[in-house]
């Protein structure tokens, strides 16, 4: 009997039945010959640089070189890893980017400063106020104070006049960030979002498309971004809960499933004004970020499509429980995905052939839909993991375990067995005797970066009890 591992079941104290979606492992809907779908380990975190200033707060590429903000010091870094201190942006939470033809902008704990590729200038114009994000659009820098759209002046960047503000009055809700798409600016607000077009003039230069609104917003500065041509963002409308969607075209279509809205509201309203969003494109890689304070979770779009469900997994540091994912603030630059850490000082970039996270082991996790013997008593004979074994660090002895719930909450003790050395690609992973079910069960499978496996199929051998 093949049983399904794409994403399993769990319960929890309030007597809901809840989705557990892989961990540190990405679901990829595709047919192999052995299975519709298999689970492959995430790229890990490659380090070959060390932030001088403290953890990471963002990055871009511009004119072909990766900068990031690292603690308060703005940076350039290298092919190589090598880091380059340009100067001071201050310190503050995470911090937004753009830049214009001959200059980089850096929203930076509420100021803006530019970066001409030899100078890095505070903007001192307190008709700017406080800078919460910052864009590029038709010549004009355009930042919001989160009252009012606040543009330069079109022949000196650094000059912005009061005379000059905008506004998104749908709504009385405070705008939380400025996004472009299409060329258009979209005033992301925390109930609406409001869409504006350059038309000239002596003051504000733009002017809102009335039909392109959308009835919801978003719960943070950093929480929305561009994905697959749409507006991404974690928030809702008025007096609506909290989920993710994508926006365009006065549409918001919710990409959420029951599980990431339960765990998004597992958090408080400070914490979810934190949430940061990322997007990642590339080849065969199509995935929305949403960066959590102890885990991040992946929206994978393209299996969504394929699998006719919203496909998501989680991303967590550490060997236990769920802690900050150490990689972030991703910036493709030098033919590679360039990545810091959130958390810490370690700067890199993503590899495939492993998963280890700044060189330390990482844990993943599994589990299956629950299995239902219909009322009658199931002995478990065997258990089969099928996978691309051998894929392992020369020398390690990696390990794999399983245990299994009758009640979706509490766990049996974990089975263990060998995982396969180097090369060793011919490795069956096997548990026998795995006792029985007298009603439902719900299997987990738990291992390290140290047994690096792409898992096709669950196999079980089962044997109905005598009635």
């Amino acid at each position: 009997m093949q049983i399904p591992i794409l994403s399993g079941i769990f319960t929890d104290e309030s007597g809901d039945f809840r989705t557990a979606y892989p961990v540190n492992l990405s679901p990829v809907p595709m047919e192999t010959g052995l299975s519709k779908g298999y689970l492959r380990p995430i790229e890990g975190l490659f380090q070959n640089g060390t932030s001088p200033g403290g953890a990471s707060r963002g990055g871009i590429e511009w004119n072909g070189v990766c900068y990031r903000v690292l603690g308060t010091i703005l940076v350039s870094i290298a092919s190589n890893g090598t880091v380059t201190a340009i100067g001071s942006v201050g310190s503050g939470g995470h911090c937004t980017f753009d830049f214009s033809f001959d200059r980089l902008a850096i929203s930076s704990g509420g100021s803006l400063y530019y970066y001409d590729g030899a100078t890095l200038t505070k903007v001192t114009d307190v008709d700017i106020g406080t800078c919460l994000d910052i864009i590029w659009v038709d010549g004009y820098f355009m930042s919001t104070d989160g009252e009012y759209l606040v543009v330069s002046d079109l022949a000196d960047p650094f000059s912005f006049n009061v005379l000059k503000y905008g506004s998104s009055e749908i709504d009385p809700d405070p705008i939380n960030s400025v996004m472009k798409l299409r060329n258009e600016v979209y005033a992301v607000n925390r109930n609406t979002i409001e869409v504006f077009r350059n038309v000239g003039g002596s003051g504000f230069p733009f002017e809102r498309i009335t039909g392109a609104q959308i009835q919801k917003g978003s719960v943070g500065t950093f929480a929305s971004c561009v994905f697959n041509e749409a507006i991404a963002f974690v928030g809702g409308g008025r007096n609506e809960a909290v989920s993710v969607y994508m926006g365009a075209k006065a549409q918001s279509v919710k990409i959420a499933s029951t599980e990431v809205e339960t765990i998004l509201a597992g958090y408080t309203k400070a914490q979810q004004s934190l949430i940061v969003l990322e997007a990642r494109a590339g080849v065969g890689i199509n995935h929305l970020w949403l960066r959590l304070p102890d885990r991040t979770l992946v929206y994978d779009i393209d299996a969504s499509s394929l699998a006719g469900v919203p496909i998501w997994y989680v991303m967590t540091g550490g060997l236990s429980g769920f802690s900050a994912y150490p990689g972030g603030d991703l910036v493709f630059c030098y033919d590679s995905w360039l990545v810091a850490n959130p958390v810490g000082v370690e700067l890199g970039y993503l590899v495939s052939d492993e998963s280890k996270q700044w060189g330390d082991d990482a844990r993943w996790e599994f589990s299956t839909a629950i299995l239902f013997g219909e009322g009658k008593g199931v002995i478990f004979n065997s258990l089969e993991l099928v996978c691309l074994t051998g894929r392992v660090e020369p020398g390690k002895t990696p390990t794999i375990s399983t245990s299994y719930s009758v009640d979706g909450e509490t766990w049996s003790q974990d089975r263990t067995i060998a995982a396969g050395t180097t090369g060793d690609r011919a490795k069956r992973l096997v548990w026998y005797k795995n006792g029985h079910m007298r009603n439902w069960r719900v299997q987990r499978f738990q291992g390290t970066s140290e047994s690096y496996l792409s898992i096709a199929r669950l196999d079980a051998q089962l044997e109905a009890l005598q009635v």
